[in-house]
Order: C-alpha cells, then structure tokens, then sequence
C-alpha cells in the first residue's frame, strides 16, 4: 500500500494531474482505494483543480490467473480512467536504475521501454499535444517478448 503521508498529499496539492499506478496483484486494490479517498480528500480541500489523468496497470503478466483478474476488475470499475497502454512486467525495467539509467537510455528496445513511450504517446493523445492516432504506436512489440 502507498505512503499517503505529508509528502504525497503536498505533492496532489500541488499537482494538475495524477496518474494512479496499479501493480497488477492483489494488495494492489487495498491500496488504490485508500490512494483514492486520499485524492477525493485534496480535491475537496486542498486542490479542486486535481484531476486523475488515469489509471495505469503496471507489472503485468498475462500468464498469470490474479494478474488477467486484476486488469478486468480495474477496467470494469474505472473504465474510461484506465489507460489502454498496460506495462508488462520487465527485467530490463529493474535493471537499469540499478545502472544510473532510465530505461529509455539503457535499453529503449526493451519490452518496458516500449511500453512507458507509447503511455507517453497516449498521455499527449489525450491532452491534444500530439497528432499521433491510436494505431500509430511508437514501435511495435510482440506480447512474447
């Protein structure tokens, strides 16, 4: 579960935009319901300007049973918040903070590198700032890989 202490709630006070991470496991929803109430909190009080840009399921792996169940509860709940771009869980996404290296740096072909340019693409979609469709993806990747 997050720390939703001073810090995060300076941060959504002085946030435009939030976008909410979900690991794609169980204890993941625990926390995304406290994460939640704490927005509702800053909006009400604090920042009534705070949007949620969207909800983006992270560390997924679609051969495992919880992980397909975690996807269709937050899609099913959220709808429209849920970004369609899911990142996949990624060795390479591990590895290369450990390098001093985003992972656009270190190894922009990867899986996970792929996937956080094309969140990119679609953020900027969304807020009118590219002229990008949807079909146009940054690379294409294999769901193998």
């Amino acid at each position: 579960s997050p720390s939703l202490g001073l810090v995060t709630v300076n941060a959504l006070t002085a946030a435009d935009s939030v976008i909410i991470p979900v690991q794609c496991e169980y204890f993941a929803l625990e926390g995304l319901g406290k994460l939640l109430n704490t927005i509702k909190i800053v909006q009400n009080l604090l920042n009534k300007d705070l949007e949620i840009e969207g909800m983006l399921l992270t560390m997924y792996d679609q051969r495992l049973r919880l992980a397909n169940q975690v996807v269709e509860e937050v899609k099913t709940h959220f709808q429209q918040l849920v970004f369609n771009t899911i990142i996949f869980r990624n060795t390479t996404l591990g590895e290369a903070p450990s390098h001093g290296e985003s992972v656009i740096m270190f190894d922009a072909s990867c899986k996970g590198a792929v996937n956080y340019l094309n969140l990119a693409r679609e953020i900027l979609q969304k807020n009118n700032m590219t002229r990008l469709t949807d079909e146009e993806k940054i690379i294409q990747v294999e769901d193998g890989i």
